[in-house]
């Protein structure tokens, strides 16, 4: 009988995953505030180091490739880990620089920012392939839950940590605390990984002699390969639409609310603590009813999707009617209402994307996963400028400030109506996908 993780298993790799969420935080919050007010850079600067990181990322299935080839998925895990702690290293040693020799500096904080983005996409796919291929259906959603819980928990607490142990700020303090956090995550990772593929009967998961023609392609091939399943093609373009919608409002909700509704910065900060709320909120729930009635159809993931999607769209709606009606709107009630809607969209989006990773052609779960998430990471890199671009173009058309803010509200509520489609139309374990395990296909790709 196959072998699953167990939670004690599941608690690991999300330690592991929250010592990831730890450097990046320290990167793209402390370091991008350090370059923006002590140092006084334009905040053009670490805007653009930060979408250089997810650039990057679009090499996640040429990792996932990679992983697909050897028997183990933690040596790639923890080189990415290494990765993403040395280019965190580095990019703080660039921004330290970055008064002395501005040029230096620069090119110091690009190598970091890639070698950030080359670290994240290769721990965070193949701890995503590997939890897809040994948590068992029932727990996927609260499994997924539980990472990203803990990733969350790792955000909170580096940012929180290093706040104070940033005060008062010097150069040396910053290359301490960071050193000291790439260490404690390196530790982590190395511990929370020990033998954790290497338990009495995980030859089950090894590679039989049939697949390993499969797995010795070149990239180009199985990335092919993996594109011409329906399936897995229809998945990444719902992922990209709903996470392009997912974080288009990031940058201009704070705004709204201040301009629009009076917020204070405070408040307005508060605001976003609300959104965080919702979101932790929808993912227990989803991780509750799922795990509970994963069997049934109030524990369909692909559900939860679609209809994550439609409450999506309907609390953006909300916003865009605030817009017009301005302060009588609850606008905190609504802001928690999409937060939940948002965070059981997206872990039910986590929980299918792990049960589709293994769906289709074997020896291609790399590839699957690394595809969906260079799908994400180039969704969050466009967001934030869809969003901010939309609402420039929307002031300049549009004379009333709510009204303005409101219509950029309403795209992004259709284009999470546009994903709950796109979900709905997914049939999981279909004719088509089994046809795809049977095609030999050839490099189409120009």
């Amino acid at each position: 009988m196959t072998k699953t993780f167990g939670w004690a298993e599941i608690i690991r790799l999300g330690a592991v995953q929250a010592s990831l969420g730890a450097i990046v935080v320290l990167m793209t919050s402390t370091l991008n505030r350090i370059m923006v007010v002590e140092l006084a850079l334009p905040a053009l600067l670490p805007g653009a180091l930060v979408a250089l990181h997810y650039l990057v990322q679009v090499s996640r299935p040429r990792m996932g490739h990679g992983s697909d080839q050897g028997s183990r998925r933690t040596p790639w895990i923890i080189g990415g880990m290494a990765v993403l702690a040395i280019g965190a290293i580095i990019a703080t040693l660039a921004t330290l620089l970055m008064n002395a020799s501005p040029v230096l500096g620069l090119l110091l904080s690009v190598a970091g920012f890639v070698m950030i983005g080359l670290g994240v996409g290769a721990a965070g796919t193949s701890l995503l392939v590997l939890l897809a291929m040994r948590v068992a259906a029932e727990r996927r959603a609260a499994a997924a839950t539980t990472v990203w819980l803990m990733m969350i928990v790792g955000f909170a607490v580096t940012a929180g940590t290093a706040g104070q142990l940033l005060d008062p700020y010097t150069p040396v303090r910053l290359l301490g605390v960071t050193i000291s956090v790439c260490a404690m995550a390196m530790a982590i990772t190395l511990i929370a990984l020990f033998r954790v593929e290497h338990d009495p009967g995980d030859e089950e998961f090894l590679p039989h002699h049939a697949d390993e023609q499969a797995r010795v392609v070149p990239f180009r091939v199985a990335l092919n390969e993996v594109w011409q399943e329906p399936l897995a093609r229809q998945f990444t373009v719902f992922i990209f639409v709903s996470m392009l919608a997912y974080s288009a409002q990031d940058l201009i909700l704070e705004p709204f609310a201040g301009t629009v509704f009076g917020y204070t910065p405070g408040e307005s900060t508060s605001l976003s603590g609300v959104q965080h709320a919702g979101v932790l909120v929808g993912m227990l729930l989803v991780a509750l009813v799922g795990s509970r009635f994963a069997r049934g159809r109030v524990g369909s993931l692909k559900l939860w999707c679609v209809g994550g999607c439609i409450a999506s769209a309907a609390a953006l709606a909300g916003l865009a009617v605030a817009g017009h009606v301005g302060p009588p709107w609850p606008l905190k009630a609504n802001v928690f209402l999409m937060g939940a809607a948002n965070g059981a969209f997206s872990i039910a989006a986590i929980g299918q994307m792990m049960r589709l990773a293994t769906e289709g052609r074997a020896a291609r779960e790399g590839v699957r996963m690394g595809l969906w998430g260079a799908a994400q990471a180039i969704a969050f890199g466009f967001g934030g400028l869809l969003g901010t671009a939309a609402s420039d173009l929307a002031h300049w058309l549009i004379a009333s400030t709510g009204v303005a803010y409101g219509s950029v509200f309403a795209l992004e509520a259709v284009l999470f109506i546009a994903s709950a489609l796109l979900a709905s139309r997914m049939t999981i374990g279909s004719k088509p996908i089994a046809a795809a395990r049977e095609h030999s296909a050839q490099p189409s790709f120009s």
